[in-house]
């Protein structure tokens, strides 16, 4: 898979507005991650994107003051995230065009999932990495058996994790990822994508091999990355996460962060469009023991 393929990154600057963001093909969608200006006529050079493309949606990023603009164009908001602007919150807002798109059959199934992670006890205390474990932060010579541990995990995944060159790239820039090694194998992985313009992290591409969930290894993982991140002064913390894993959600539920929303058929995991739930938590609140 080539990468320039799947994603490319744009950057429109017109009279009246500046416009970032994503093209990405392999999700069949825009994300628009910043603008400023005339929120019309972004919107409809967002839409001329679209047709170009033929993508079946739309994702922006909008802060509080121009939210009513956009939803007179046909936005609606999907999720928010506190605190993501500089400590002020982003609203996700999506507009769809296919119906096929915003059609969700596992909606109630998913509502019924987040009900039951929250009925769970938040910030436990980790139990200390058995001694057959070692977690370490990645390094660039890590790239391979990264993309060997993805490959093992999901059969599609919504960014090229397994391209060498697109993770050594990664790596090489500053991006951060932590991993738990057993017999010099990594049999775990996750990361912080880092927005510096605006301070906050996603932490995302987590995945542990089958024979070695059951060691909690996720929320270790997590907890580094929050701490790290910390060491950065970065404290917007957020992660989306498959709305059909009761796993997943219950580890970030269980480390302190909170619910904010759903994105629908969002990305493309295994072999379907999926849901995913957004879940933050401000690391400001948050002290070491």
């Amino acid at each position: 898979m080539n990468v320039e393929s799947v994603y490319k990154e744009i950057c429109i600057r017109e009279q009246t507005f500046f416009l970032r963001g994503v093209c990405d093909y392999f999700n069949q969608r825009l994300r628009v991650e910043d603008y400023r200006g005339n929120v019309k006529e972004a919107q409809a050079k967002v839409e001329e994107l679209v047709r170009q493309s033929k993508f079946g949606k739309v994702i922006v990023k909008v802060r509080y003051e121009q939210l009513e603009a956009w939803i007179e164009q046909g936005f609606q908001v999907e999720t928010t995230i506190p605190a993501y602007f500089n400590g002020h919150t982003a609203y996700c807002l999506a507009k769809y065009f296919e119906a096929t798109r915003r059609k969700s059959d596992q909606w109630i199934k998913e509502d019924e999932i987040v009900s039951s992670v929250q009925q769970l006890p938040s910030r436990q205390v980790l139990e200390p990495l058995s001694s057959n474990y070692t977690l370490r932060k990645a390094t660039v010579n890590d790239a391979q058996a990264l993309v060997s541990l993805y490959q093992a995990v999901f059969q599609i995944y919504p960014t090229p994790l397994y391209e060498v060159s697109y993770l050594q790239d990664l790596l090489k820039s500053g991006g951060l990822f932590y991993v738990i090694e057993y017999e010099g194998e990594i049999v775990s992985a996750a990361s912080a994508d880092i927005n510096y313009t605006y301070h906050n992290a996603e932490l995302t591409d987590c995945a542990t091999l089958p024979d070695h969930r059951q060691g909690g290894f996720m929320k270790h993982l997590l907890t580094k990355l929050e701490e790290a991140l910390k060491e950065k002064s970065i404290f917007c913390s957020y992660t989306i996460a498959r709305s059909l894993s009761f796993g997943i959600n219950a580890a970030f539920h269980q480390l302190g962060y909170t619910y904010c929303g759903r994105f629908t058929n969002n990305c493309y995991i295994y072999d379907n469009l999926e849901d995913m739930n957004v879940w933050v938590k401000d690391l400001s609140q948050v002290t070491n023991t």
